[in-house]
Formats: C-alpha cells, structure tokens, sequence
C-alpha cells in the first residue's frame, strides 16, 4: 500500500469491510440494507485506521449504502458510472496528490483583496489549483488594472473555471500542473491545497518567486517556514491566511 495514492487505500478499506460483512452474513443472515450500512461503518473505521483525510471517511461510510438504497429508486445503472466519473473528473488532483476541490469563501475573498491594495494597483497574481475559479473571478472585477491567473488540472473542474473567465480579460486559467508553472512571473501566489504538498511549495517559492512577492496559504501551514504574517478568520472551517514575504 503506497500513502502517496489515499484512493489505493480507500478501496483497499472497502474490499477488507465487505470481506469481514461477507463472512458475517453466514452467521447471523441480516439483510441488504443493514449489510450496507454495516459495510460503509466497517469501511470508515478502516480509513480512520489507515489516517485517510475526513473526506475519504465519508466517500466510504456512504458509498455502498447509497448504491443500495439508490436501487429501491429503480435508477439505471449507467447513472452509477456516469456518478463515479464525474466525481473522478472533479477529484483528480486527490489521487495523487492529495488534494481535494477546496472552495475560498467569501469572507478569505475579501481578505484577500484588503492584502493585495498592499501591492498596489497593479500586480501579477497567480492561484495554486484554482477550482471553480471563484476567488480569480472576483478578485479580477476588484483589481481590473492586474492580472490574475490559475492553474489546474481536475479535467472538469478546469473547464468550468475556463469558461467562467472566458471573458474576463484579466484572468486567465492554464491546464498546468502546479509544479510545471514558474512562480518568477508573480507577484503574489496563492494556494489553497492541502497540508501535503505544502514542504515542497516551499522549496519551489524559494527556488522561483523573486524578491519582495507573496506566498499566501489559506489554513495550511509550512511546517518548516515562520510565516510573516498569520490572520485568523474566524469562520466555521476555523480558516486562517498566512503570509511569507519572500
């Protein structure tokens, strides 16, 4: 079992908990419903074992429960597929590099652009894994002077964003993994990844981003760099925004 690859490890907790349901039907004969709620518990606690993020214990508590109550629905079973792919679509960075679809929200959108009025009416600025492209889209209506790019790479998610910055003509948004993007073209890089990749982002801004440039992190800490700067938001997430002045 290789930690880099959390899917591998995933179905790994299905396989074990439908195994161990399997061979408990023999004994005590519960039926379809109850096997699947069994199943998806048994499948949790075994990522929670195995130290896979929260979003994993959650794929795996509900993923055979709802396949089972979906059938009572009489759904095709395309539907399944045509679910699975999309999820994949959406997910892909969280295969290998263990990072999910985060969202910024609101009040880390207005933060944002309070520390970017630091840089001046004109800056370069780029979005590490840019998503759904929400946060470039509206900090290039705030700043119409600069300009605003994102990287990513989760096929779905990056033809959404593409398209919703179509038309913006400060923002643009590259099918381009973040470790092929040179950060020596921004003025301030922003991320919002996950607690992973954060080390070697590090090494990449030391290596790449010219002096006096930003690197903020929304929540995720470089464990081995003193931020310059750390401002709490205070929301439900428990969010914060970190600075390194590089």
């Amino acid at each position: 079992m290789n930690i880099k690859y959390p899917a591998i490890l995933a179905l790994f907790a299905q396989l074990i908990s439908a195994l161990i349901v399997f061979l408990s039907y023999f004994q005590f004969h519960f039926d379809l419903i109850l096997a699947g709620i069994l199943q998806g518990v048994l499948a949790a606690i075994i990522a929670k074992i195995l130290k896979l993020r929260t979003w994993w214990l959650i794929i795996n508590l509900v993923f055979v429960p709802l396949i089972i109550f979906s059938n009572n629905f009489h759904m095709p079973r395309w539907s399944f597929l045509v679910g699975f792919l999309v999820l994949l679509l959406v997910n892909w960075n969280s295969l290998k590099d263990r990072v999910p679809l985060y969202l910024t929200g609101d009040k880390t959108q207005d933060l944002l652009a309070d520390i970017l009025l630091r840089k001046g009416p004109v800056f370069s600025f780029i979005d590490l894994g840019s998503g759904l492209a929400g946060t470039l889209y509206y900090l290039s209506k705030k700043f119409p002077h600069s300009n605003f790019y994102g990287v990513e790479t989760a096929p779905l998610v990056f033809l959404i964003s593409w398209l919703r910055c179509l038309l913006r003509k400060n923002c643009k948004i590259k099918y381009k993994s973040i470790w092929k993007e040179d950060l020596s073209e921004y003025d301030v890089v922003y991320c919002f990844l996950s607690p992973v990749p954060m080390p070697e982002i590090w090494k990449k801004a030391q290596r790449e981003m010219k002096q006096g440039s930003l690197l903020i992190s929304n929540t995720f800490e470089i464990p081995s760099a003193k931020p310059s700067e750390t401002i709490k938001l205070h929301d439900w997430r428990d969010s914060k925004i970190i600075i390194w002045k590089i």
